[in-house]
């Protein structure tokens, strides 16, 4: 591990992915092994010691003050209209997370929902996550995305995440076995997890799940899992769903997720084709009962991502299920949607 010019924390070269990009304060490029060497000790740090800019490997949602300076901040600014704090009630503030095996496109489908985009190269996630507004017809929803890891070192944290999500997208490619095994196995422990938790809390929340099957434009000579058998596991709960999906083609993507809301419960605008994505530009009106696109007709639905959302932290993930547990607060506690 070594030490970072911008803060305390350790970082291991081991886990940057090859694609990343190392920019020094005047442009240059930097070689890993000059972007990873730090000041020998904290004093230096009060010697303008330039700022690395890691491009492609720390995202800005995750931390956007380790990046931003001077000019740097001034662009942000411009970019998200003034400083903006969206306020949405709890009851409306929801968690999608997105479990299964490696290499099989679960940040292919998340992409496609967010962007619209599918990206042909491949980069392993660790843990990504995203967070949409929407306005819709004048009320405030927040959907946060837990894109998990497909290698799942630390069980405890992928139980943490299961306890603290309200929406499953269980993915595997229907041209790999052993990934729709995997998805099996974490069916059975959500369905464990969660039946747990409403035995203590005394919920009777449904539990909305979707199987997606995902490369299903490969050839049918590659395909490894039949269709019959995705539906099997469905069968017997109505809050469970299968499709087989196409995130390279965005083949039955929208479909999935109008199913999946639908079974939750949320508005059906949430879906990726039925609302307005809008810009940051707007954050600043974008939670008036009035809103309105002046050259947008009929449309009363609109989505916003947050581009610098961050994580909660595992503390606050705690105290949310220990609350629930105690039973000391029957509405879930989110982080507010800032934008700054």
């Amino acid at each position: 591990s070594t030490y970072h010019p911008w803060g305390n924390a350790l970082w291991s070269p081991a886990v940057l992915p090859s694609p990343a990009k190392f920019l020094g304060n005047t442009g240059e490029e930097l070689s890993p092994e000059q972007a990873t060497r730090g000041p020998q000790n904290d004093s230096l740090l009060q010697q303008q010691t330039p700022l690395i800019k890691i491009v492609s490997f720390i995202r800005l949602h995750q931390d956007p003050g380790l990046l931003l300076q001077g000019e740097d901040q001034a662009m942000m600014k411009t970019m998200s209209g003034g400083n903006c704090t969206l306020n949405v009630p709890a009851k409306n503030s929801y968690r999608m997370v997105v479990l299964g095996a490696s290499r099989v496109g679960k940040s292919s489908i998340v992409s496609r929902f967010l962007n619209g985009r599918f990206e042909d190269q491949y980069t392993p996630t660790i843990e990504d996550f995203h967070r949409k507004v929407y306005n819709i017809r004048g009320d405030m929803y927040q959907l946060d995305i837990l894109d998990t890891s497909g290698n799942h070192p630390f069980p405890a944290m992928r139980r943490l995440s299961i306890l603290t999500g309200d929406v499953f997208i269980l993915v595997f490619s229907l041209d790999n076995r052993e990934s729709f095994d995997e998805v099996k196995r974490l069916q059975k422990q959500i369905l464990e997890v969660k039946s747990c938790l409403k035995n203590k809390t005394k919920e009777s929340a449904d539990l909305p799940m979707v199987i997606c099957g995902n490369k299903n434009d490969h050839s049918e000579v590659f395909r490894k899992v039949r269709s019959d058998e995705g539906e099997d596991l469905v069968s017997s709960d109505e809050n469970c769903a299968y499709f087989e999906v196409s995130a390279k083609k965005n083949t039955n993507v929208d479909e999935m997720f109008y199913v999946l809301f639908s079974m939750a419960k949320l508005p059906h605008e949430m879906s990726p084709a039925l609302h307005r994505k809008i810009s940051i530009q707007y954050g600043d009106t974008f939670q008036q009962k009035s809103f309105r696109m002046r050259r947008v007709k009929d449309m009363d639905a609109y989505g916003m991502i947050s581009p610098f959302a961050r994580r909660p932290s595992v503390n606050s993930d705690l105290k949310y299920i220990k609350s629930k547990v105690l039973r000391e607060g029957q509405s879930r506690e989110r982080e507010k949607c800032t934008i700054q």
